[in-house]
């Protein structure tokens, strides 16, 4: 029996774009039928099209559409099940970081100046929707009902982006080495 070799990443290419995209707006639409508190279902599109790659490359897939759909659900049910683990309250306490200190003394200034500049860069690297709801929560100060009223989304949602949006300032602070924890 022949060892089965991964495919060439033009071959992979050409089977992704025939028989993996044209299924994209249906695995969105399910995605936003099946779950609808899901806050950024671009990120699941993302991991689900990794999963099936890897897959495909080390395998050959009998139904692509079948796999793509089983898949998006297993990456959605990890994102419940990595938000149900990490309550909403203690991640999107943005005031804790500390390049928020509002006490310095001059010697330490300029280090604040940069790790301000850093959270700013942190803030701008998010997704739009997720950076324009930190933005009014944690900046402007804005309630859940003030910030639902202006983007027109459920308290829910704000609550996924708040989460999503601090886990994502504090990995790029953590990257940068502004916040001790684990590095990249």
């Amino acid at each position: 029996m022949p060892a089965i070799l991964p495919a060439a990443p033009r071959e992979i290419s050409h089977w992704f774009d025939t028989e993996v995209r044209p299924h994209e707006p249906a695995l969105r639409a399910y995605l936003r039928g099946r779950f609808p508190s899901l806050s950024d279902p671009d990120d699941v599109v993302q991991e689900t099209y990794i999963r099936l790659i890897r897959a495909r490359e080390s395998d050959r897939i009998r139904s692509p559409k079948s796999f793509l759909f089983v898949t998006a659900r297993n990456v959605a049910v990890d994102v419940f099940r990595r938000r149900s683990a990490c309550p909403t309250e203690q991640l999107a306490n943005v005031e804790e970081f500390p390049v928020l200190e509002t006490e310095q003394t001059y010697s330490d200034g300029e280090s604040h100046e940069q790790r301000l500049r850093l959270l700013e860069e942190a803030i701008q690297s998010l997704p739009e929707r997720c950076r324009q709801v930190i933005v009014l929560k944690k900046i402007e100060g804005l309630s859940y009902d003030e910030i639902a009223v202006r983007l027109g989304i459920s308290h829910n949602t704000i609550s996924a982006h708040l989460t999503a949006g601090v886990m994502k300032c504090r990995d790029f602070l953590q990257a940068r080495g502004v916040l001790k924890g684990k590095s990249p």
